[in-house]
């Protein structure tokens, strides 16, 4: 179904909640729907040297390039959560969550990468830690094995994401989290955001290892734009598949069909990838536009979702990206079509997209592959108002139409809004008090959630919301500069985890 089909569709159709967002509380959702926060090893553990952990890419990335951070600032110690879990789990017990979404950072249990470099003990330990203090307080561990804090050391060996050497290392990480963790941990997601890694760190360089075409002219470490972030997203689909193979085979207990009321009963354990969205309006009502906004998708979402649920590329990226797009193999191919228990959906902003078809003579490129241009603004117009970072419209409609049109073209898999959140500014001149109002978050949540509501009422099949984020933390190139956390953490005062008004109106809402 096509974006103009799609849209048509939904307009006529739909039949949104009578009552307002500002009513909404748990009690809106169906029965068992969890409410969590998300996180990252590198934006909340700190403890960079500590404890064992071996360099990741992201701590030779902030030393070796600090201008490639707003605020020059890098990760080494953080928020510290590796000393202040049980703090932080007290925390989401007090606000009611359900789960907690964690990654666990590769170098801290492989320094080097690999088995053969040795494990890690004191890596092994703090997870297992962190795993049972949340059991112990009710909240249900959801684990992410990549989010994009690959060990320095395979990327110095091999080129990390680049060689397909990686999927077999991947494996080998994977399969020891499995058999340290899995006897506790239900959920697991094997990637975060592949398109993100793929083309902020092989396209436009401002991600490790800082790759792009321009490398001259952005101070990048070399590549091409026009190969490379194809090339690492097809070995992240790779080894996506040989993860998820392994677990289903060595860890996953089948579902056991009960005989007298013939229901299932919950798996042992559930694996799943985590991809994002942006939602594309086109610009203008013309077929040329609405085509682009379809295309759009299918160079941001389709390019892994495509391949995870029909087993290869969207038709328009094999046709516009041509001998520089991978292939798969009948056997690929039939390994990541379907390769997947859940998909976790980060959703945050969108943009028009208008036809570019001038982009066809530039320089080959991801960039200009789509031939679309994209947009925040129309006839002057944002799309929606404006967050702190710079790329972060408002859109919460958005997550409507992306859940739809999921639900209609790929057969409406089991979903988990996994990120999904606003920032602001840190201004250092606030108050503490000024720097605690954040009524825009709040507005913010309950548009969105008032939208995910209505979609799960027109037959979506979501089962879970991730705040985005329970605490302010280090936001990979923009630093310090914003805040996303319902917490205000004091950078100043001892990492002081603070309770914004945000987080009051959650604990009410989750009560």
């Amino acid at each position: 179904m096509t974006v103009k089909g799609f849209i048509s569709v939904v307009v006529i159709g739909v039949v949104f909640a009578t009552c307002s967002s500002s009513s909404l509380n748990r009690s809106s959702f169906p029965e068992g729907f969890i409410f969590a926060t998300s996180a990252s090893a590198y934006q909340y553990e700190g403890a960079a040297n500590e404890g064992g952990r071996g360099p990741s890419i992201w701590d030779t990335f902030t030393h070796k390039y600090p201008e490639k951070i707003m605020d020059r600032s890098n990760a080494d110690v953080l928020i510290d959560q590796y000393h202040r879990y049980k703090e932080d789990v007290g925390i989401m017990k007090y606000i009611n969550l359900d789960a907690y979404r964690f990654s666990i950072s590769w170098s801290r249990i492989l320094p080097k990468g690999t088995l053969s470099g040795g494990i890690n003990q004191e890596g092994i330990k703090y997870y297992n830690n962190l795993i049972n203090e949340l059991l112990a307080n009710g909240i249900q561990p959801f684990v992410t094995l990549f989010h994009w804090d690959l060990p320095q050391a395979l990327e110095d060996d091999y080129g990390g994401f680049l060689s397909p050497r990686i999927v077999d290392d991947f494996q080998d990480y994977a399969d020891l989290c499995f058999k340290e963790f899995g006897d506790r941990v239900k959920h697991w997601i094997t990637l975060n955001e592949p398109s993100t890694f793929s083309t902020a760190g092989y396209v436009i360089g401002m991600f490790p290892p800082g790759r792009c075409s321009d490398w001259q002219k952005l101070n990048c470490t070399g590549g091409d734009s026009g190969i490379e972030p194809y090339l690492v997203a097809h070995h992240l689909l790779l080894a996506h598949a040989a993860v998820v193979q392994l677990y289903k085979a060595k860890y996953q207990v089948p579902l056991l069909l009960e005989r007298q009321n013939k229901t299932t009963t919950p798996p042992k354990g559930l694996i799943g990838i985590i991809l994002i969205s942006h939602w594309f309006v086109p610009l203008s009502d013309t077929k040329l536009d609405q085509e682009a906004a379809q295309r759009a998708i299918d160079f941001m979402f389709g390019w892994f979702m495509e391949p995870l649920t029909r087993g290869d590329y969207p038709l328009s990226m094999r046709s516009l990206v041509g001998k520089r797009l991978p292939k798969f193999s009948k056997k690929e191919a039939m390994k990541i079509n379907g390769s997947f228990d859940f998909l976790g959906l980060n959703f945050y902003t969108a943009n028009y997209a208008a036809d570019a078809p001038h982009l066809q003579h530039a320089t080959p490129s991801y960039l200009t592959d789509s031939l679309t241009i994209l947009t925040t603004e129309r006839d002057g117009i944002p799309i929606g108002p404006k967050a702190a970072s710079f790329w972060f419209y408002i859109y919460p409609k958005g997550l409507y139409y992306l859940l739809l049109y999921i639900k209609e073209k790929h057969n409406n898999p089991l979903i988990y809004i996994t990120e999904n959140g606003v920032d602001e500014y840190n201004d250092p001149t606030l108050s503490l008090e000024e720097a605690l109002a954040d009524p825009y978050r709040i507005k913010f949540y309950t548009d969105h959630l008032f939208y995910l509501r209505s979609a799960i009422w027109n037959g979506v099949n979501v089962k879970g919301y991730f705040i985005w984020s329970l605490f302010d933390n280090f936001e990979w190139a923009e630093g310090y500069t914003v805040r996303f956390g319902i917490y205000f953490v004091d950078y100043n005062n001892d990492m002081k985890r603070c309770e914004k008004l945000s987080a009051k109106w959650l604990k009410n809402f989750l009560k």
